[in-house]
């Protein structure tokens, strides 16, 4: 890729919007156009299941840039808008609007999109899912005229969810078809920290049983169990985890596999085509694997790295994944990346709600997650990176520096 010709980013999001940022940063002075369906800058995603649904963060706060930098950048922002189709052979997208543009280097950055729950009932009024900043509104507003909210799935936006409702002084009730929140990402251990803490404040929990219905005649009135349980609630957070929105990919051949597959360099198994974010399944080297990350430390990240392989500036993306979450008085963060493990250990006491968990696989690290505990997210992400043995006694031993662990 040269200095010049045109970049379209198919997805106005914060790995588009990113992307952008970085193109201009690196120099490149072709047009670059940025395509979002919404009607709004890009933003972020994380506040509108915390901060932004309480009403305690502005909308201005979560734009990624205001305004006035697409203008000062020469960025085409072209809001409400959308790509339809791809024509790779012939380096073109084609609008919803009709329009059609060429290319010389493509990036889809199209995220993820909210898995529906199918079952009867679920097309009344007061069902929700969050995605975007409109659903985020919709949700405080129902929630705001004081009504019972039930969140059917207890990962991390129900989790959220749910913790934000409470903290509006909302009634709530949690289902989960597993036995504990979270258990799939976090294990049993910390799956029983959490699904105490929301017990603690008030949430009342269903775990271990699935949605049958969701009852009412126009509205929403309930939520029947298969075990024949009926919880009341005119507001349901349907929260049951979310697919990679694959379409324009389908839409020109590009390899797929749980998301658009890519190499460590984001790039598509078409010539100029780049994915980053939730739609990308990325060759990670650290991991030997490809990983589809549904974080917002992905996105932040994947753009920027994007951008530079477009321009020609060879970059592997390999961060140790990142994520972070915030419920009631509980912060934490995670890094690393551990679908299976043999164990998991703790520096620290889960009753003091201080502590940080790590999990082990083969004697090494492979991801730690700090809890009301901070500035050690980094150095835990060294570790994980070393991928040499650790010492489980020093470890867990809150008198070793952590950083005397990285290799």
């Amino acid at each position: 890729m040269t200095a010049s010709g045109r970049i379209v980013i198919a997805g106005a999001s914060l790995a588009g919007a990113k992307a952008a940022e970085t193109l201009r940063n690196e120099g490149f002075n072709g047009a670059i156009v940025l395509i979002g369906e919404e009607s709004i800058l890009p933003y972020e995603r994380p506040p509108l299941s915390k901060d932004y649904l309480q009403g305690k963060t502005e909308v201005g706060k979560v734009f990624v840039h205001d305004e006035r930098f697409y203008v000062d950048h020469d960025i085409d922002l072209r809001l409400s808008c959308s790509v339809k189709t791809i024509d790779a052979a012939g380096r073109e997208v084609f609008l919803g609007s009709g329009e059609h543009l060429r290319y010389d280097t493509l990036l889809i950055a199209t995220g993820s999109q909210p898995r529906r729950i199918g079952v009867p009932g679920a097309d009344l009024k007061g069902v929700y899912y969050l995605r975007t900043m409109a659903d985020s509104d919709k949700l405080r507003t129902a929630i705001g005229a004081g009504k019972r909210v039930v969140v059917i799935g207890a990962g991390w936006i129900g989790c959220e969810v749910a913790a934000s409702a409470r903290q509006l002084d909302t009634d709530v009730a949690m289902i989960e078809v597993g036995g504990l929140p979270l258990e799939r990402v976090l294990g049993p251990e910390l799956g029983r920290f959490y699904r105490d803490i929301h017990a603690e404040n008030g949430v009342d929990l269903h775990f271990g049983v699935g949605v049958e219905s969701i009852q009412g005649s126009e509205s929403a009135e309930a939520v029947r169990l298969v075990d024949g349980t009926l919880v009341e609630g005119d507001v349901i957070v349907v929260g049951v985890g979310v697919t990679p929105r694959v379409e324009l990919a389908e839409s020109c051949g590009l390899a797929l596999d749980n998301g658009i597959v890519t190499d460590q360099y984001l790039a598509t198994s078409s010539p100029d085509i780049y994915a980053a974010g939730d739609v990308a399944n990325a060759w990670h080297p650290l991991f030997d694997r490809r990983i589809r990350l549904e974080h917002w430390s992905a996105a932040l990240n994947q753009g920027p790295v994007a951008a530079k392989n477009m321009l020609g500036i060879p970059t592997p993306y390999d961060r140790v994944p990142y994520f972070f979450s915030d419920q009631y008085e509980i912060g934490m963060e995670y890094s690393g990346f551990a679908p299976d493990w043999d164990e998991i250990v703790f520096r620290g006491d889960t009753a003091s709600r201080k502590f940080i968990a790590f999990w082990l696989k083969d004697g090494r690290l492979v991801a730690g997650m700090n809890v009301n505990t901070w500035e050690v997210s980094k150095t835990i992400a060294k570790i994980v990176t070393s991928k040499a043995p650790v010492d489980r006694g020093a470890l867990t031993d809150p008198t070793v520096e952590l950083a005397t662990l990285v290799n």
